[in-house]
């Protein structure tokens, strides 16, 4: 798949976004491009996300995750559709052993930076486990075709091999987020992880980095 990263484009969306951080503005970008591409993101599907520091709502400096909120489309999303929370709060889960679906959206919505904003995605732990700066999730197509087959995983080793994680499916929420995490940190050189009968995530420390092919 070829890239559909344009310089000019990239620019142009920065000057749009001027009252922004600068990777907060090319993540929105980067976001319309795979929303846009219906072999990656059908209406209402895929999350990202980035991580930079933002001020609160006293001025202080902070560390955030920036990911898709519950109801935008990643095709025509603003930077309204990314709300920041508090990276740190969010990491200190990953020591549970457990955690509700309502506990999580309750632990999400009390640290988000605006009070207003909308609910983060459901997948925004996993996210937040994973260390890299930018972050994307697809349904891809061409991964879909691999990992929905009964010998799911199997196949999509063969056709990878060592360059991905190999999540098994768990449904999206804290167990999700904790096992993704553990496939990659038992091989931080893997190019993104694949979640079977779920899509690909794939992550790099720049904008230019992850590829969703």
């Amino acid at each position: 798949m070829k890239s559909a990263w344009s310089d000019r484009d990239a620019e142009a969306a920065v000057g749009r976004y001027v009252d922004i951080p600068r990777d907060l503005a090319l993540r929105v970008y980067t976001t319309h491009l795979l929303g846009q591409n219906p072999k990656l993101v059908l209406h209402g599907g895929g999350n990202t996300s980035v991580k930079l520091r933002m001020n609160d709502l006293n001025g202080d400096a902070v560390d955030v995750l920036c990911v898709k909120g519950s109801g935008w489309d990643m095709g025509t999303i603003e930077p309204a559709g990314l709300p920041a929370v508090r990276l740190d709060a969010l990491k200190k889960l990953r020591r549970r052993n457990a955690l509700s679906d309502e506990d999580m959206v309750r632990v999400q919505r009390a640290n988000l930076l605006d009070p207003s904003a909308p609910n983060p995605s459901v997948e925004t732990l996993l996210h937040a486990f994973l260390p890299h700066t930018f972050v994307d999730h697809t349904h891809s197509t061409a991964v879909l075709s691999l990992t929905d087959q009964p010998a799911g995983e199997a196949i999509c080793r063969e056709v990878y091999g060592m360059r991905m994680g190999y999540v098994p499916y768990i449904m999206p929420g804290f167990a999700l987020a904790k096992a993704a995490a553990d496939a990659f940190e038992q091989d931080p050189s893997v190019e993104g992880l694949i979640l079977h009968k779920h899509g690909i995530f794939t992550f790099g420390r720049t904008h230019a980095k992850p590829t969703n092919a």
